[in-house]
């Protein structure tokens, strides 16, 4: 519908253009002009103003629009006298939702000015000199757009002389990040090379600090430790191939599935039940084997082809673990993920593609440590007994990272089986049996007779019995808080008539939440509320994390208590699709999970990407939003 109405608008316009070029009648609406803001000296840098003047019913729009829109306004100076122009600096664009595009856009009207700061080369004579800003706009009013137009328009600096004077000489870094602190993917790759892949990679060190990421670690180490048990292994290349191998796979899975399902391709295959059932499936089979209730073992004819490949063949189940690591780190879809996927989503490859390597070589570093040191742990003398202890224990955090997949599939199929509670509970039991085992109270098939208790394992099993006893208090009502609860799915609707005090999370759900966003804006529309929308999934470690431990927070929930709140699911329920494409195209990212606050009439009054531990961020944007 909207590809319609923008070709309309853009056939009209080029309709319109064609009498004005026959007859020579058309007049551009809008007016530009260029000037210097100050003299400068060479080597210096110095502020070109460009301002462009319309009348009020017509606008241009903003530097920074959003994805899919209307065309972005474009501005740079060249001349043989540049060395370089830095980023440009824009007034603040007016935001309205746009009927004919059917999204939210930023654009300028009446006078306007944007400034473009110029380095100037050291070697050019004292004088008059001249550059051009070149100006690419499109032109539009309530009913039509004209076709996008590019003006060259010259601008006068008068060149002083002398030497360039200190603190002129160094154009200013384009922040990757705006003022309410929101990624800014044009600015980062503006910002240079460098500084991009920086940016990158501190992105994906942060992503470290995501709960979607602990699944990864006992089934990493369990894997190797087995493929450290196996006769010439190198550790270093197995390490070596797991880490490019999530990279790789990471990298062209994502380009793929953007390209092919759009900026959200990455989430919907993160969250489908089936690949949810199939990993929650590979974590059981991997600790049944570890408990030693088979070994794993290739197909005969396989075996017989990895043979004749001088060994090669481990790698192939390596290649799978890390293609593994990467459908369940896809959960992690940070706000410099979801930037990155919207631009591939709509045709770019270079930036796309580069910070999705550097951001999986970041994120996956610290599993090549984890896939190194199980190889050599294997390897040393008399290893048998206590590291068969470790891939029980491995076996039985495999087990509990199961029912975490398995709660993914109920919540899209609505089983209602792995629920809240069930959850707990096999936890809690998993837990206890872990410490017991640990005892030495349960023998399984490769365990050697445990006859005295080292202090250690003494430890370890106290540890893990008093885990299972906290965890078994949530059943009764008890607050469980912290990480954990960022796992679990969430509680039932009816988790206050079912017992216990209306705090925490149940207090928050108990404000009502409504499913659809025009429910939301109706709803404010008679109470004069802000709307907070929440972007969300059911399968969304990083969207419970926030949910049990910020929203449930007692400055967050009286702040609730002043707004209409929205969820919308991003990866099941009714219109997931419709929410998907609805934060892509107004929003410009697929992140999850992601807020924004939107007045009564629907105007973006603050947004906050991603998951953040520092509640105090969090509140501060509540209150950007209430203060209108």
């Amino acid at each position: 519908m909207r590809n319609n109405q923008r070709f309309t608008a853009i056939l009209a316009g080029l309709i319109l253009l064609i009498p004005a070029a026959v007859f020579a009648q058309f007049q551009d609406p809008v007016t530009l002009s260029a000037e210097a803001k100050t003299s400068a000296r060479a080597g210096e840098v110095v502020d070109i103003i460009v301002r462009a003047e319309m009348d009020d019913e017509w606008h241009i729009y903003a530097i920074n629009d959003v994805p899919e829109g209307p065309i972005a306004s474009k501005i740079s100076v060249s001349g043989d006298a540049v060395e370089k122009s830095g980023r440009v600096i824009e007034q603040e664009p007016i935001v309205e939702w746009d009927e004919g595009f059917e999204m939210e856009t930023r654009f300028h009207k009446g006078n306007s000015e944007f400034t473009v700061p110029v380095l100037l080369k050291d070697d050019i004579e004292p004088g008059l000199i001249s550059v051009t800003a070149n100006v690419l706009y499109q032109v539009c009013n309530v009913s039509l757009c004209y076709p996008p137009r590019e003006v060259e328009v010259p601008a006068a600096i008068k060149i002083e002389e002398g030497k360039p004077r200190d603190g002129r000489t160094e154009l200013a870094s384009a922040s990757p990040f705006d003022q309410s602190g929101n990624i800014d993917l044009d600015a980062a790759i503006d910002a240079g090379f460098f500084p991009f892949i920086l940016l990158a990679i501190s992105m994906g060190f942060l992503a470290l600090l995501t709960p979607c990421v602990f699944p990864m670690i006992p089934i990493t180490v369990s894997f190797f430790i087995k493929q450290g048990e196996l006769e010439g292994q190198n550790p270093l290349k197995q390490a070596s191939v797991y880490t490019i191998g999530i990279m790789g796979t990471f990298t062209l899975l994502g380009l793929i599935l953007a390209i092919t399902l759009g900026a959200s391709g990455a989430n919907q295959l993160a969250a489908n039940p089936w690949v949810n059932l199939f990993i929650a499936s590979l974590f059981i089979y991997f600790a049944l084997s570890l408990f030693g209730m088979y070994e794993i073992q290739l197909p005969q004819s396989l075996s017989q082809f990895t043979l004749q490949q001088e060994g090669r063949g481990g790698y192939v189940g390596t290649l799978f673990m890390a293609v593994t690591f990467t459908l369940t780190s896809f959960t992690c879809t940070v706000q410099f993920m979801g930037l990155l996927l919207v631009a591939a989503s709509q045709g770019q490859w270079f930036w796309p593609a580069i910070g999705m390597v550097v951001f999986s070589g970041a994120f996956a570093l610290p599993f090549f440590f984890l896939a190194l040191f199980p190889q050599y742990l294997a390897n040393m003398p008399q290893s048998g007994s206590w590291l068969n202890s470790v891939k029980v224990v491995m076996g039985f955090l495999e087990l509990a990272a199961a029912f975490k997949f398995l709660s993914n599939t109920d919540l899209v199929w609505s089983w209602g089986f792995f629920t809240y509670k069930m959850v707990l509970a096999s936890w809690a039991i998993i837990m206890l049996f872990t410490g017991i085992y640990l005892l030495g109270k349960i023998q399984l098939p490769h365990d050697s007779k445990v006859d005295s208790l080292s202090v250690p394992r003494m430890i370890l099993s106290f540890m893990f019995i008093t885990f299972s006893l906290y965890l078994g208090t949530g059943l009764f009502g008890q607050k469980i808080h912290g990480l954990i609860n960022s796992y679990l799915p969430p509680p039932l609707e009816s988790s206050i008539a079912a017992g216990g005090d209306k705090t925490g999370f149940s207090e928050v759900h108990a404000l009502g939440w409504h499913k659809e966003l025009e429910d939301g804006l109706a709803e404010a529309q008679i109470t004069g509320q802000p709307v907070f929308v929440d972007f969300t999934g059911y399968t969304c470690t990083n969207c419970r994390w926030m949910e049990t431990n910020v929203f449930t927070e007692k400055e967050v929930i009286e702040r609730f208590q002043n707004m209409v709140l929205v969820h919308l699911y991003t990866d099941g329920g009714p219109n997931y699709r419709e929410h998907q494409q609805y934060e892509i195209d107004r929003f410009g990212t697929a992140a999850l999970p992601f807020y924004v606050i939107l007045s009564p009439d629907d105007e973006e009054l603050a947004r906050f990407p991603g998951m953040s531990r520092n509640v105090g961020d969090f509140i501060e944007f509540l209150d950007k939003g209430l203060a209108g």
